[in-house]
């Protein structure tokens, strides 16, 4: 299938000045929308003896993660119609009113709900950052700026912990909501002034709901799956299996919806792209390594060597500044040569370096060192966030940029999905194993007060608190062993993409022929 569009022009030549007022906007709404990913995590425990619902304590994270993905690709294909900017403010409008919700809940209900309103904003925030920099910057600098905007992802990532532990000690957990608004606000005024006239309006102002509502569809039930599956249901239960199936069906019928679709939120066509089709692989298999580094590092440093949140949120500090480092770097070495190849097969390959030595700690293991494979994770991470994505642009049509994007993004947010439920599972089943065999014939109820809790493993004294740790300690060894075949396979992806090297002004000379004309013909 092939559609021809007008052109879409790229506005006025802009000053410096202009462009970092666009960036900074569009970067401060990234940091909110990223912290907010794991800043939650440290704040459990008080929210739980807040507002109850212990039973229903996992959806406070799940809600947000299920709207933020599911509405990614819709918002790319949106705001490629109809503009960067007003797309923005009513992403950033939403993302504030529901932190104003989550804020001022008196219950876990309305929590839930208005974790789900504040997902479903946050899920255009970066999406668009990537895209509004592919409309003002020249692409030849589009990964220096990228590289920046990943850096600002990955830290706040990272940082999530560490900052969610310092508001909660400090003022309360309302306030890692609260704290988006005056931020939030900020950036909507900065963001949308900045884009004023900038981007051009877009073609067809003609939506696809059809599709919009299938890729929702289609990406709730496997979420719920992996929420539930990982959780108090098996993978092959009744349920379970119905989700997953729920999800082909869903997913068959958006393929083929989309490819008779005017204006397709996720445009087939874009796969006949090797770079792409690659790249989206290469995104989803990296986002599942790189999230377990992200969410695995602190618990260890929390269940296994009794630090608290925020002394643990210190710990992966030198984590966070390796992302930033490579990041930048990253971003820099791209505009200056045009390549990228090199940094998604030097990024898996440093995942594999990690993940193989993890997979080996104990309870026992130098602090020094799980900080310092820290390091050399956080660069790896900061290798493979965004130039994927920077190369992507350069062989798409700017008419598609906003989905093309917002895709590759939706799968590196799939990726992650997947490996927390997946790796969650492991490490739940693999620490009630080694627990069984070591406690005994206590060893059925000191699971039940210890798995999962950190605070119930530090509660404990003497011999139960070692076997407790050193069964811990193995079994997160065997999450991130789970993960070294992953980063293989993104290992393989990396070096089979093509390399680009983007001119100025068009596609990369050196992408195949074929791709090129694929790009062309949209």
């Amino acid at each position: 299938m092939t559609t021809s569009h007008p052109p879409v022009s790229s506005g006025p030549e802009l000053s410096k000045r202009q462009i970092n007022r666009a960036i900074i906007g569009v970067m401060t709404g990234l940091l909110l929308s990223a912290l907010d990913q794991t800043v939650v995590s440290t704040a459990l425990p008080s929210i739980v003896s807040d507002v109850g619902g212990l039973e229903n304590l996992a959806w406070v994270i799940t809600a947000y993660l299920l709207t933020s993905m599911a509405s990614t690709p819709v918002w790319g294909k949106v705001s490629d119609q109809f503009g960067r900017r007003i797309v923005f403010v009513v992403a950033t409008s939403i993302f504030i009113l529901g932190s104003a919700l989550c804020g001022v809940s008196q219950e876990i209900t309305q929590l839930i709900a208005a974790r789900a309103v504040q997902g479903l904003g946050a899920g255009a925030l970066y999406a668009l950052a990537l895209s509004v920099i592919a409309d003002v910057v020249p692409v030849r600098d589009r990964g220096r700026y990228q590289g920046m905007v990943a850096g600002v992802f990955g830290i706040a990532t990272l940082a999530g912990p560490l900052v969610g532990g310092a508001l909660v000690d400090a003022i309360g957990w309302r306030w890692i909501f609260l704290i988006n608004v005056p931020l939030g606000l900020l950036s909507l005024v900065v963001t949308a002034s900045a884009l004023r006239g900038i981007t051009a309006e877009r073609r067809s102002r003609t939506v696809d709901y059809l599709g919009a509502t299938l890729v929702v569809a289609a990406t709730t039930p496997l979420l719920l799956y992996l929420s539930w599956a990982g959780g108090e249901r098996g993978w092959t239960d009744p349920l379970s299996l119905g989700l997953v199936a729920v999800t082909v069906v869903l997913s068959v019928a958006l393929v083929l919806v989309e490819r008779r679709a005017a204006e397709p939120v996720v445009p087939m066509v874009l796969f006949k792209l090797r770079l792409f089709s690659l790249g989206s692989a290469y995104s989803m298999i990296a986002g599942l390594a790189l999230f377990t580094g992200v969410v695995f590092l602190p618990v260890y440093f929390q269940a296994v060597k009794g630090m608290s949140p925020f002394t643990a949120g210190l710990a992966v500090v030198p984590t966070m500044m390796g992302v930033g480092f490579a990041s930048i770097h990253a971003g820099n070495r791209m505009s200056a040569t045009g390549r990228f190849k090199v940094f998604p097969v030097t990024g898996a390959a440093l995942l594999v370096i990690t993940m193989l030595p993890l997979g080996f700690i104990r309870a026992d293991t130098p602090s020094w060192l799980v900080i310092l494979l820290g390091v050399v994770f956080g660069i790896g991470a900061g290798f493979t966030l965004q130039p994927v994505i920077t190369a992507v642009q350069g062989v798409v049509a700017p008419a598609d940029i906003g989905a093309a994007t917002a895709a590759v993004s939706f799968f590196q947010r799939l990726g992650s999905a997947i490996g927390v439920a997946l790796l969650g599972a492991v490490l739940n089943s693999r620490f009630a194993a080694l627990l069984d065999d070591r406690a005994g014939p206590g060893g059925g109820s000191l699971n039940e007060a210890s798995l999962g809790s950190v605070d119930a493993i530090q509660g404990l004294a003497g011999e139960q608190r070692d076997v407790v740790v050193g069964a811990y300690g193995e079994a997160l060894a065997a999450v991130f062993l789970t993960v070294v075949p992953f980063a293989v396979l993104a290992l393989v992806l990396s070096l089979l993409m093509p390399e680009s090297s983007p001119p100025e002004d068009g596609p990369a000379d050196d992408v195949p022929e074929k791709e090129k004309a694929v790009g062309e013909e949209r």
